[in-house]
C-alpha cells in the first residue's frame, strides 16, 4: 500500500508541475508516518501498509502541495548544510544555493580562527537564521551576531537560535538550569543600521538579503504566492536599493582586510560588483578593494565578495 501512495502522489504532484514530484511525495509520506525517508524506503520494499487515518492526513498534504504550498511549509523543516531548520509561513525558506554563499563565510572565518583563534561574524538579514548558525556550529571560536526586522522572520530565526543553542549545550554537557548561552547573538533591528557597538570589529559580514526587482515576479507559485515580499524584493529599479544599504553597513562594520559576502541574482552580477566598487568612505575614498563574483554550485554567478580597505589603502588591494 504504502509504494502505491507514493505512486499515485508522484503522479499527482507531476500533473500540478511540482519539480520533484517522486521525492517530495516520499517526504510527505515519511513526515505524515513520522519516519525519516530512510524508513520509509524499507517499508515501501516490505509493502507495509498504511493506517487509514495516516492515509488521510497524507492525502490531505499532497493536495496542498499539489496546490504549490512549499514543501517546507508542510512538514515545518527545511535543510541547509548540516541543519535542520524550523520555517513557515512569514519567513524566507532557505535554498541550496545559499550553502555556497554560507561556504564562503566559513570559510573566512575559520580562516582568520586559525590565525587568531576568534572571528567576528555578522550575518544581515538572516531570515531564519540558516547562515549565521550554520558559521556558529561549524567554525569553533566564532562570535555571531544575526539581524532580522521581520517580525514574523526574526521569530522563526529566533527559534532556530533557542533550539541550535540547546542542543550545543547537551552536546557538551553544559547542564544549562534554564536557558542555554546564545550561540548566535540575535537582534531585531534594519540590518542597515544595526550593531553599531562593533563597527570596525567583523572579520565577515555575510548576506542574503531581497534583491528581486519589484517588477520580476518569481514564475514559482512556492516563492511568488509564499516568501515574504520583504524577504525578495530588494526596491529600486534593479532590486539593489536594500542590498546598497547592506553594502553601506558591511563597509562600517568590518576591519580593514574583512571580507564582505552578498548574495545576488545571477543577472545581477556586473551590477552587484559596480555597486560595492562605487562604495565610499566619508571623504570618498572607496571603502572595498576589487570585487569578484563567484559562483554556486550549479555554475550560476550568485554572490559578490570583496576585502574593506583599510586607511591608505589602494582599492586593487584588500590586505
Amino acid at each position: 500500500m504504502s509504494a502505491r501512495l507514493v505512486k499515485w502522489a508522484a503522479e499527482e504532484l507531476a500533473g500540478a508541475g511540482v519539480a520533484s514530484p517522486r521525492a517530495d511525495a516520499e517526504v510527505l509520506l515519511a513526515h505524515a508516518l513520522g519516519v525519516d525517508r530512510g524508513e520509509l524506503r524499507r517499508l515501501v520494499v516490505l509493502g507495509r501498509e498504511v493506517p487509514d487515518d495516516v492515509a488521510a492526513v497524507f492525502s490531505g498534504l499532497v493536495a496542498r502541495r499539489a496546490a504549490r504550498e512549499p514543501l517546507q511549509h508542510l512538514t515545518g523543516v527545511a535543510a541547509f548544510r548540516h541543519l535542520e531548520l524550523a520555517v513557515g509561513p512569514g519567513v524566507f525558506v532557505p535554498r541550496p544555493e545559499t550553502e555556497e554563499v554560507a561556504q564562503a563565510a566559513i570559510d573566512e572565518a575559520a580562516k582568520v580562527v586559525g590565525e587568531r583563534e576568534s572571528a567576528v561574524v555578522v550575518d544581515l538579514c538572516t531570515g531564519s537564521g540558516a547562515i549565521a548558525l550554520a558559521v556558529a556550529t561549524e567554525v569553533p571560536g566564532t562570535q555571531v551576531h544575526a539581524v532580522e526586522l521581520a517580525k514574523d522572520a526574526h521569530a522563526w530565526a529566533e527559534r532556530n537560535v533557542d533550539a541550535m543553542s540547546a542542543a550545543a549545550a547537551a552536546a557538551a554537557g553544559i547542564e544549562t538550569g534554564g536557558t542555554p548561552e546564545r550561540i548566535v547573538r540575535l537582534v531585531k533591528g534594519d540590518a542597515r543600521t544595526a550593531l553599531y557597538g562593533i563597527d570596525g570589529l567583523a572579520d565577515v559580514v555575510v548576506s542574503n538579503p531581497p534583491y528581486v526587482p519589484s517588477d520580476a515576479v518569481p514564475v514559482d507559485p512556492e516563492v511568488a504566492e509564499h516568501d515574504p515580499a520583504v524577504a525578495l524584493y530588494g526596491l529600486g529599479p534593479d532590486g539593489l536599493e536594500v542590498p546598497r544599504g547592506i553594502t553601506a553597513a558591511a563597509a562600517r562594520l568590518l576591519r580593514p582586510g574583512g571580507l564582505y559576502v552578498m548574495e545576488h541574482a545571477e543577472v545581477q552580477a556586473e551590477a552587484a560588483r559596480d555597486m560595492v566598487a562605487a562604495s565610499r568612505d566619508a571623504d570618498g575614498r572607496p571603502t572595498f578593494g576589487e570585487p569578484e563574483t563567484r559562483k554556486d554550485l550549479t555554475g550560476r554567478p550568485r554572490m559578490v565578495l570583496a576585502r574593506r580597505l583599510g586607511p591608505g589603502r589602494n582599492a586593487g588591494h584588500g590586505r
